[in-house]
């Protein structure tokens, strides 16, 4: 049986598949030409990460597709109840990136809060003649040991954020309308842990308690963070989003930038993907990535194996 990985998978995964039997296709297949690839070639599985899209009109055009697979946690891009209705299997793996998103948050963060991200633009064009005044304009860095995170969604992912963030000696608070409650483990390399609970509360008093907000949230249908929320939170708060688009209102954003409210902002993810907004490209209070959360070596073997073991377990 054939496996599109349309939008790439790694090695190890590719091995993992070859040893189950199947032949695995790494051609990139332009979003209107998928359907027709995957009947000309008998494709069984088509895996996606958040490029590739699998519409209602693939789904039906394609009798012969089996399964359907995700490369990470959010579903967005699949129709999802639409393919199980036809008997298609869908599976993703929400557990495999968590360690990769939480650490490009405290990226992020850290570049915040040290202006790491506009250091970073300014020193190569006035490092050799205004090294002093850059010094100046970079000397009001904060700690964020004693800070309070505010994480908005403990799933898999905050909760690996809430413990990088435990360990950095910060108090971590949560809102979660799914979860009201959930004990985190801090592992340690020498076998120690230490286990703590995190009870959710609103999203209100998180934004009024918190000094820096992370967001680990599907796509909603409306804001999670518009003008309303930026003006209830404290002044000088940095806001992070490395889950979702649309998620944040980044015109309101970048107003409360503008006006000091929000200190820094740091972006893994856009309302216009792929070409985000001049006005957040240019905005120097604002990190960017080009929605690489999950982009790590590490994370890319666990989820190529993953994939690869529910494959084999559905069809082998």
């Amino acid at each position: 049986m054939k496996v599109l990985a349309n939008d790439g998978i790694s090695k190890s995964g590719i091995l993992a598949l070859e040893k189950g039997g199947f032949e695995v296709i790494t051609t990139k297949v332009a979003q209107e030409q998928v359907a027709n690839f995957v009947n000309e070639n008998n494709v069984s599985v088509v895996l996606v990460r958040s490029a590739t899209k699998v519409r209602k009109d693939i789904i039906d055009a394609c009798p012969g597709l089996k399964i359907i697979g995700r490369g990470g946690v959010g579903m967005d891009n699949i129709d999802v109840d639409y393919a199980k209705s036809k008997g298609i299997h869908v599976i993703n793996t929400p557990a495999s990136s968590s360690e990769s998103v939480a650490e490009l948050v405290f990226a992020h963060l850290f570049s915040g809060v040290r202006f790491l991200h506009d250091s970073n633009r300014n020193m190569p064009l006035e490092g050799d003649t205004n090294f002093e005044g850059l010094k100046k304009a970079y000397a009001n860095g904060i700690e964020l040991r004693g800070k309070t995170l505010g994480v908005v969604g403990i799933g898999r992912i905050g909760q690996a954020t809430a413990k990088m963030a435990l360990g950095l000696g910060m108090k971590v608070i949560a809102a979660d309308m799914f979860i009201p409650q959930v004990d985190v483990k801090v592992d340690f390399f020498d076998g120690q842990s230490i286990t703590t609970t995190i009870v959710s509360q609103t999203l209100e008093s998180l934004f009024k308690e918190a000094d820096f907000i992370t967001l680990h949230v599907p796509a909603q249908d409306g804001y999670i963070i518009g003008e309303k929320e930026l003006a209830i939170m404290k002044d000088g708060v940095g806001i992070v989003n490395c889950a979702r688009g649309g998620v944040i209102d980044e015109v309101a954003l970048v107003k409360a930038l503008d006006s000091g409210k929000v200190l820094f902002a740091g972006l893994d993810v856009f309302e216009n993907e792929p070409t985000p907004e001049m006005t957040i490209l240019m905005n120097h209070k604002i990190s960017m990535t080009p929605h690489i959360g999950a982009a790590t070596g590490e994370a890319q073997d666990r989820i190529g194996t993953e994939l690869a073991s529910q494959i084999i377990s559905i069809l082998g």
